[in-house]
């Protein structure tokens, strides 16, 4: 017989009609693109080193604790994407926690409103005239805990004689990302209502000593049989990075033949134009996004990481080959206009590996998400792997063909161009590979994923391999649409056109 059945036999004998179902041909589903945040929790129920799905904000904040790391970075992501399907992964970390202070002294002589912020939370605390100092800081311990969404809680330090008293702030949990905590009075200034207080000193400590970090190398481990196409990261030192990239690397890592689970590492840093631009320098890989945010940025790392991660993952799953630019992060406090990076700093962190954020009418939104990679193996420009937009491009194509080839040849014979065989038979050739590869890509580029389609047919090359008999070899040259980055115009004016013109 020609027809190559699956489960009936050759050698029935029992009359009459049998049938079987084949479902190769008719798939034309994709896999779910799930998202990863890595994090600490503080006192939730969810255990530590065991991914968890997580669905809401409320349901963060039972599982991981109400101003938890990892719930804040949950909050950020889905102010910006509610659809994507999120893992969280709590890891225990240890080390000291990150304590900050605040000292208050004087009476006050007016009344009016100290805006204490943690971060980008404002902490709003109604003082009368001829309130002391004292006074003011217990409204102020009690007005910070009651807030239970705060990443610290606050204590009396000292109290003396010259009605001065001194709050002690604390980390909710021990960590490197307490010392990110920024903490600050009046950030909207006179033009938003915020003044300081006649008769009232405010001095503060920011917030530092906190340490450890999280061990990624047990994170991954963790997840290592699951596929994330996006994953957030709040810690951005070398040793982290390195753990990034040995964990997404093509050889053994996710991006390797061997894995094929794709994925992209979104994380930031925190510094001023040529801090960044160093340790810029000193990256080099094309499966890491680390964006650059201000030194004086309101917002913890944590929640920057969680609300790009969102909106990557809300983009990039609608259109891999679309750009991320001008995506607003919802949530996020935009920084101070005299804090922010001018255009230059901008375009020398982009220069140099670090995506970069911008400010547009007080929201914030991605300018460029760029990767860490610029030099080839031997220390030459490569913008090969400039942008993430061609890894998530080539990651979609690569899982596309995946799906149609195991879809239908599962169980295939294999044979050389000009054989003859029957009609229905389970069987390919290179040709009929070839011819499968360059109906998909028509199909990509009708999607305009990948372009000049006669041009792929062209250069594609699919051969029997000349020492296993078992095995294809495909030569993919997918030509990658691109994006409009760059729109240049040269206004040419004139005063009066003449008649000669």
């Amino acid at each position: 017989m020609s027809i190559s059945f699956n489960h009936i036999p050759s050698n029935i004998r029992v009359p009459l009609f049998y049938a079987e179902v084949d479902n190769s041909m008719a798939n034309t589903a994709t896999a779910a693109k799930k998202a990863l945040l890595i994090g600490q929790k503080t006192d939730g129920t969810a255990t530590d080193g065991k991914p968890t799905l997580i669905s809401s904000q409320s349901q963060a904040m039972t599982k991981f604790g109400r101003g938890a790391p990892l719930t804040l970075a949950v909050t950020a992501f889905k102010d910006q994407n509610t659809s994507t399907e999120l893992w969280c992964l709590p890891m225990t970390v240890t080390g000291t926690p990150a304590s900050g202070a605040v000292e208050l002294k004087g009476i006050a002589t007016e009344s009016g409103t100290i805006a204490f912020y943690v971060g980008a939370t404002k902490v709003p605390v109604t003082v009368a005239s001829g309130t002391l100092a004292a006074n003011i800081a217990t409204d102020l311990i009690n007005a910070i805990n009651a807030n239970k969404d705060l990443p610290i809680t606050a204590s009396t330090s000292t109290t003396d004689t010259e009605n001065a008293t001194a709050i002690k702030l604390t980390a909710k949990t021990v960590g490197l990302y307490g010392n990110d905590i920024l903490l600050a009075t009046n950030r909207q200034g006179a033009t938003g209502g915020e003044e300081n207080i006649a008769g009232i000193s405010l001095a503060i400590t920011a917030m530092s000593g906190g340490t450890g970090e999280i061990d990624y190398a047990k994170a991954f481990k963790a997840v290592e049989t699951e596929t994330f196409w996006f994953i957030g990261c709040p810690d951005s030192s070398s040793t982290a990075l390195d753990a990034y990239k040995k964990e997404m690397q093509d050889s053994t890592g996710r991006w390797a033949y061997s894995r094929m689970q794709f994925g992209h590492i979104f994380t930031a840093k925190r510094g001023d134009a040529e801090s960044l631009v160093t340790f810029g320098k000193t990256r080099n890989d094309q499966h890491v996004s680390l964006f650059g945010i201000e030194e004086n940025n309101p917002n913890l790392i944590l929640e920057v990481v969680g609300a790009i991660l969102g909106r990557a993952a809300s983009y990039y799953t609608n259109d891999p080959a679309r750009p991320l630019q001008t995506g607003p992060l919802e949530g996020l406090l935009a920084p101070s206009i005299e804090d922010r990076f001018g255009f230059n700093e901008q375009n020398t962190l982009l220069s140099n590996g670090i995506a970069t954020l911008y400010q547009q009418s007080g929201t914030v939104m991605i300018q460029r998400a760029i990767t860490t990679y610029q030099f080839n193996s031997f220390g030459d420009a490569d913008n090969s792997y400039l942008d993430s937009t061609t890894l998530y491009t080539l990651a979609e194509i690569i899982s596309r063909l995946k799906t149609a080839i195991t879809s239908k040849y599962p169980r295939h014979k294999l044979a050389n161009d000009g054989t003859r065989y029957g009609a229905g038979q389970a069987i390919v050739t290179p040709s009929v590979i070839k011819s499968e590869l360059i109906a998909q890509y028509q199909k990509m580029e009708e999607e305009c994923l990948v372009e000049n389609a006669d041009l792929f047919a062209k250069y594609l090359i699919v051969e029997r391999d000349a020492n296993d008999v078992n095995r294809i070899n495909v030569l993919l040259p997918p030509d990658l649409v691109n994006q409009l980055r760059i729109f240049a115009l040269q206004a040419q004016f004139r005063l009066q056109y003449s008649s000669t013109d």
